[in-house]
This record gives structure tokens, sequence and C-alpha cells, in this order.
């Protein structure tokens, strides 16, 4: 019984060994080849994460993650509940009716009450979902300019117009608040 036992086992084994091999070739190694070739060859800019590199080749940032500018010179993004850590990705998952949601909320309006008496636009005062929204409405870039050409001492309707063109070189709607930040420093060096 014992032997007839065994052979049974080792005739079931070899067969499933193969399944779960073949299984593991193809969902471990083939498919994520596959994927990441096409990938390569059909966006490889945003294959690689969407990175922008400065002229001596070192990474600035990535096009698709916001990161933080806090000095004046800089338009800000949106605040983010993850600081800004790719790796931490979140929303505060915070009630409308928490009040630390309204505190934050306040601190981020005091932080930016000086350079405008106009509304606060939202996405200013308000994390995105995932907490790494490297865009900004056209508003909240345009609410930003007394603030960024005091600091770099320009022609607020110069700042505004070029806010503007680089909205019209984009979606219309939304800005890239790094990309904003590399053409305002390539033009007007700090």
């Amino acid at each position: 019984m014992f032997r007839t036992l065994m052979i049974w086992t080792t005739a079931e084994l070899f067969p499933s060994m193969r399944a779960a091999l073949s299984t593991i070739l193809v969902c471990c190694i083939a498919y994520p080849a596959v994927i990441w070739a096409l990938g390569q060859g059909l966006t490889p800019h945003t294959a690689d994460g969407s990175l922008i590199y400065d002229k001596d080749g070192r990474t600035i940032g990535g096009e698709r993650i916001a990161q933080a500018f806090t000095r004046p010179e800089y338009f800000w993004p949106r605040p983010s509940a993850a600081d800004y850590n790719a790796a931490g990705a979140a929303g505060s998952n915070l009630s409308p009716a928490n009040l630390r949601l309204r505190e934050l909320a306040e601190q981020r309006i005091a932080a930016y009450t000086p350079a405008s008496e106009e509304t606060i636009p939202a996405d200013l005062v308000t994390a995105s979902g995932s907490g790494l929204d490297p865009h900004i409405t056209r508003e909240a870039a345009l609410y930003q300019v007394p603030r960024v050409a005091k600091a770099r001492g320009l022609d607020e309707s110069e700042l505004r117009a070029a806010v503007q063109q680089h909205a019209n070189k984009t979606t219309g709607l939304l800005i890239n608040v790094l990309l904003l930040n590399l053409e305002l420093d390539a033009a007007v060096p700090e």
C-alpha cells in the first residue's frame, strides 16, 4: 500500500510542479517583462517615472509627484497629508466635520493671508486624495502671483502673463507647480 501511495504522489507531484513553475514564469517574469517593454517602447518618459533632470543629469523631481516649495519666490503646491512622501501617499482621511481638518485649513489660510485680499482657492488649503497631486488650478497660481513677484522683484502683470502662457501650453485648467517653477527659474534666476 505504501508503494502505491508513493507512485500516486510522485505521479501527481511533477504535473503540479510544472503547473506552478509555468504560472510563476508567466505571471512573475513574462507578463511584467512584456508590460515593461511596452511602457518603454510607447511612453519611455512616463514609464521611467516622468523624472526631470538638470543640465548636469541630476534628478530634480518628477512631473507626476508634488514636492514641497516653501520659499516665497516659488509657487507653492497643494498641501500634502503625506508630507510629499511618495512612499506614504495618502489623504488625511479626516471627515469634513473633524475639527483637526478645520484647524489645518485655518493654518494654511494664515500662511496665504498676506498674499492677497482675494478668496483663497480651495486647492491651496486642502490636500488632494493622494497627498501628492503636482497640479494646482490656474486660479491658485494667479492667487500666488503677488507674493512670487514681490520676492523675485518682478512686475505682477508680466508674471501673471507668464502663468497664463504656461497654463495655455499645458491643459489650460491645471498647472504643474514644478514645471512652472522651473520655467520661472530659467527666465528669471533667483
